[in-house]
C-alpha cells in the first residue's frame, strides 16, 4: 500500500473506533502509531510517539489551561452568575422579553470570565430558567435560551477551545482571544435580535401567561455592588493580557487566584469544595493535554502518509476552491456536533484541515474563529447537544423532556449559522482586533 492509502484507511478506522465507542485518545495513538508503523517501521513509529510527547507538552503555554479550568469553575461556585443575572435582570425588566435578553448578556459577561460553556449552561439554568418561568415564559423558550446562549463561552474569550485550536495550528493564544471579541459581541447581539423578532412575531411560542409576578427589586447601589466582582474580574484578566501586562499563562494566573479570593470573601468555598474543584482541574487538564498529544501524533502521521498535501490538490486545483473548501469544512464539523464533542471534533479534522487552509491562503485566525463557532453548533444539535443534557441534568425536572430543550434551541441554532455566514462573508469582523 502507498502512504496516501494507509493514511486514508488510519482515518476511516479512526472515525469507526470512535462511534463504535472507542476514547477519542486511545483511538488516535492507536491507528496514528499502526499508520506509521506500516508507512516506516517499528523504530520509527516507537520513536515519533516519544518525540511527540515531549514536543507537544513541554509549552510554558500549556499552563494556561488548568489555570483558566480553575478559574472557571471557582466562579461557578461563587455566586458571580447569578449577581451577573441580577445586574442584568434589572437594567432590562422594561425591554419586551427582557429576561431572555437578560441572560444573554449575562451568558456573554460570564462567559468573558469562564470560558466554558458547560458551566454556564449548568448555572444559567438554575438561575435564569427558573426566573423566566416565575414571570410567565414558556419553558421550551426559557430553556432554549439558556441552552443557546451558553455557546457563548466558548467563543468570547478567555475560551477553551480558542486555546486548544492555538495550539493545533501555532497561532497565538492572544491573537485568538482578539479575534473571538467581534464574533462573540456579534453573536449575543444575534440572539437578543432573536428573541425580540419571537416576541414579536410568535408571542405563544414565548409567553406562556401574562407577567404578573414581581421583580426582584434592586437598586442602584446593589447594581454597582454585584457589578463590582464582574468588573473586577474582567479588568484583572482581559485588561491585563490585552494591556500587555500579562501573557495568557500570567493572566490565567491572575483570574484564577481572583476567583479564589471572590470566592473566600463571599464564604461559598469550604475546603471540601475546593478539593472537588482542585481534582475536577485536574481531571479536565489531565484529558486535554491527552488529546492534544493523541492530536499532535494524529497530525504526524497524516503529514508522513501526504494526505493533507493531496486533499490540498483536490481542493485548490479543481474547480472547487478555497470556499468550496470551507463550505465542506463547515459542513462535516456541523455533521459531526450531532455525534461527537466539541474537542473531539478539532483533535479529527483540524490536523487533516489546517495544512489545506494553510495552502489555501486562508487566514488561520479567520480560519480558528469560524471552526469554534461551528464545532459550538454541535452543543444545540440532536442527538449529542451537550449544553441540552447539560440543562436536563441541572434542571432535575421529570416533566422537561429533551426535545424540548432541543425545539427550544432550533432558532439559535439558526442565529447561529447567519452569523457563521457573516464571518465568512466579511472576515474583518474575526481579525480587526487581532491584527491592531
Amino acid at each position: 500500500m502507498t502512504p496516501f492509502e494507509i493514511g486514508a484507511i488510519a482515518i476511516t478506522v479512526l472515525v469507526v473506533l470512535i462511534l463504535i465507542g472507542m476514547p477519542i485518545g486511545v483511538a488516535m495513538l492507536s491507528v496514528s502509531l499502526a499508520a506509521v508503523v506500516l508507512t516506516r517501521n517499528e523504530t520509527v513509529a516507537v520513536r515519533m510517539m516519544t518525540q511527540v510527547a515531549n514536543d507537544s507538552l513541554e509549552e510554558y503555554l500549556f499552563a494556561v489551561v488548568p489555570l483558566f479550568v480553575l478559574m472557571g469553575l471557582l466562579v461557578s461556585v461563587s455566586g458571580v452568575g447569578k449577581d451577573t443575572f441580577d445586574v442584568f435582570q434589572a437594567l432590562l425588566r422594561r425591554v419586551t422579553a427582557g429576561l431572555g435578553v437578560a441572560t444573554v448578556f449575562a451568558n456573554a459577561v460570564f462567559a468573558a470570565i469562564t470560558g466554558i460553556s458547560i458551566a454556564s449552561a449548568t448555572v444559567f439554568s438554575r438561575i435564569a430558567v427558573p426566573e423566566m418561568r416565575r414571570h410567565g415564559y414558556t419553558r421550551r423558550f426559557a430553556t432554549g435560551v439558556v441552552a443557546g446562549s451558553s455557546v457563548l463561552g466558548m467563543l468570547i474569550p478567555p475560551s477553551l477551545l480558542m486555546i486548544v485550536y492555538a495550539v493545533l495550528a501555532e497561532q497565538s493564544v492572544g491573537r485568538m482571544f482578539l479575534a473571538g471579541i467581534g464574533p462573540g459581541l456579534l453573536l449575543a447581539l444575534a440572539f437578543t435580535l432573536t428573541i425580540l423578532l419571537l416576541a414579536g412575531t410568535r408571542p405563544d411560542a414565548v409567553f406562556e401567561t401574562g407577567d404578573a409576578a414581581e421583580y426582584t427589586d434592586i437598586g442602584l447601589l446593589d447594581v454597582v455592588v454585584k457589578s463590582i466582582p464582574i468588573l473586577a474580574l474582567m479588568i484583572l484578566v482581559l485588561g491585563g493580557l490585552y494591556g500587555g501586562f500579562l501573557n495568557p499563562t500570567e493572566a490565567g494566573a491572575a483570574g484564577a487566584f481572583g476567583a479564589l479570593v471572590i470566592a473566600l470573601l463571599r464564604r461559598s468555598l469550604d475546603r471540601g469544595t475546593f478539593w472537588r474543584l482542585l481534582v475536577e482541574t485536574g481531571q479536565i487538564t489531565v484529558s486535554v493535554l491527552f488529546l492534544i498529544l493523541a492530536a499532535t501524533f494524529f497530525s504526524r502521521m497524516l503529514a508522513l502518509s501526504g494526505v493533507p498535501r493531496v486533499l490540498a490538490d483536490v481542493f485548490l486545483t479543481g474547480g472547487v476552491g478555497p470556499y468550496g473548501f470551507l463550505l465542506a469544512y463547515i459542513l462535516l464539523i456541523v455533521a459531526l456536533g450531532c455525534l461527537i464533542d466539541s474537542i473531539s471534533i478539532m483533535l479529527i479534522v483540524l490536523p487533516i484541515a489546517l495544512p489545506v487552509a494553510e495552502a489555501a491562503g486562508l487566514d488561520l485566525i479567520w480560519f480558528g474563529v469560524i471552526t469554534v463557532i461551528a464545532v459550538e453548533i454541535g452543543l444545540l444539535t440532536p442527538p449529542f447537544g451537550l449544553s441540552v443534557y447539560t440543562i436536563k441534568s441541572a434542571m432535575d425536572d421529570p416533566d422537561l423532556k429533551v426535545g424540548e430543550i432541543f425545539r427550544g434551541a432550533v432558532p439559535f441554532i439558526l442565529a447561529m449559522l447567519a452569523t457563521l455566514a457573516v464571518i465568512v462573508l466579511f472576515p474583518a469582523t474575526a481579525t480587526w482586533l487581532a491584527r491592531l
